[in-house]
Formats: structure tokens, C-alpha cells, sequence
């Protein structure tokens, strides 16, 4: 590989940012009736398969700006990073076993669930969603596949039952920014199931993150402030040393 020759910027690698600015013109041209379900479905898809910015560009060429004004970046989500960065890719995998998350976690963008004759819950009531889009893989063979949501997320599915179910409770949050879940994968002679848990609100935990962002901050403050106070000791210790000489 010559390192030295110019990249062309189709040929450029893509990032997370860049596929998730990509989803979001796709959203938006699903809520206004440019694109039907299907063909969502499908864009969304090659989107998150796209190695390069020449991959990613075709799936919205002949989706133009309202107005003919240039197209917005999405808004930075109300549910952003907080400490510790953005938490890695997951994988569930259950075999003639059972695979659980639930509780308060940091919610990553990628989860992968296989199940095969066992089975996976997957519980995002409680968890804290760091970026707008999360996608979902599963396969289900002979095993069951379970996902909640919080009432105010968007849950999205583009997947498929080859003799056995795969239903998806679709659910549009009134919420701009509120974070989008996918459901992607097949179920053979197995089951999967997502749908809102009803009376969980992420709106709460929303408030939580803010108040774990404040806490973080304050024991950062308090930490830099013990150590100035530290370094001051040393140095008058030391200048008290050299006068004692």
C-alpha cells in the first residue's frame, strides 16, 4: 500500500459520525414521506455496513435539503457522552443457556444477540443512552429474543421470521432528539420481541446522567484541588528546609 498517494474522499474510511449523520437524513426523510418503510429499511442498512464515504453519500443523493438549503448536521442528542467516553460494541450470545442485561448501563451502539435454543432479555428501561442511534443485531435459532424500551424512544425493526416470529412494537417518540433503537436480524423456529415497557420514561434518567455529569465534575474539582494543595505543601516544606540550613 502506498501511504503516501492523496486519498480521494470517496475513498475515504467512514466514521461512526459520519454513518449516524447519514441515518439521521434517512429519518427525516421517513417522517416526511420521502422514503416509505422498506426503503428506510434497506438504506439503514447498507448505511451501517459502509466502509467508505463513497459507500455512504449514494443513499441520500436524491434526498435534497427542504428549501434547497444545505442540509443540517444533526443537533448533538440530549442523551450525549458522558465520562468514560463511548462504551464498545456488545455481544450477547446464549446457547442452551440465558443471557441477561438490565438494570443502570451505559448503553452501547452496537448490540449483538444470538440466541440458539436459549435465551437473551435485553432491558434499555433503565439504561443511559449515549448517542442517538443504537442497532440491535439478533439471530434467533430455536431461542428467544426479548428487548424493552422506554415508552419515549423511537424502536424501529427491519428484520424477518423464517418459520417462527419476529414482532416489533414500532414506536415514534414525539421527542426530536430521543435516541433511536433498531431491531435488525431473523428468527428461525425462534422468537423475537421488542416493544416500550410502559411507565418507564427516559426523561428520568436523562436527569440522572445530568446529575452524574455534575458528580463527576465536582470529584474532578476536588481531586485537582488536593493535589495544587499537595504540591504547595511540598514546596514550602521545602523552602522551610532550606532555611533551617
Amino acid at each position: 500500500m502506498n501511504l503516501t498517494k492523496p486519498v480521494a474522499e470517496a475513498e475515504l474510511r467512514a466514521s461512526d459520525a459520519d454513518r449516524d449523520r447519514i441515518a439521521e437524513i434517512l429519518r427525516e426523510a421517513l417522517a416526511v414521506g420521502r422514503l416509505d418503510a422498506e426503503e428506510h429499511a434497506e438504506r439503514i442498512d447498507l448505511v451501517y455496513r459502509a466502509k467508505t464515504m463513497g459507500e455512504l453519500e449514494p443513499l441520500v443523493r436524491d434526498l435534497p435539503a427542504e428549501g434547497g438549503a444545505p442540509r443540517p448536521q444533526p443537533a448533538p442528542a440530549a442523551y450525549g457522552a458522558g465520562p468514560g467516553g463511548t462504551p464498545p460494541d456488545q455481544t450477547m450470545v446464549a446457547i442452551f443457556s440465558a443471557s441477561t442485561r438490565k438494570g443502570r448501563w451505559r448503553v452501547p451502539g452496537r448490540i449483538n444477540a444470538v440466541a440458539i435454543f436459549g435465551s437473551v432479555e435485553i432491558d434499555l428501561t433503565e439504561g443511559i443512552f449515549q448517542q442517538q442511534q443504537v442497532h440491535i443485531n439478533v439471530t434467533a435459532i430455536f431461542g428467544s429474543v426479548e428487548i424493552r424500551v422506554p415508552e419515549n424512544v423511537t424502536l424501529r425493526s427491519s428484520g424477518s421470521g423464517v418459520l417462527g416470529s419476529f414482532e416489533v412494537e414500532a414506536n415514534d417518540s414525539v421527542e426530536a432528539d430521543a435516541p433511536v433503537v433498531i431491531v435488525n436480524g431473523y428468527a428461525v423456529l425462534g422468537s423475537v420481541e421488542a416493544k416500550p415497557k410502559r411507565g418507564k420514561w427516559l426523561r428520568d434518567l436523562r436527569d440522572d446522567l445530568r446529575d452524574a455529569r455534575r458528580a463527576w465534575h465536582e470529584q474532578r474539582r476536588d481531586e485537582r484541588r488536593s493535589w495544587h494543595e499537595h504540591r504547595r505543601d511540598e514546596r514550602h516544606g521545602r523552602l522551610r528546609g532550606g532555611y533551617g540550613d
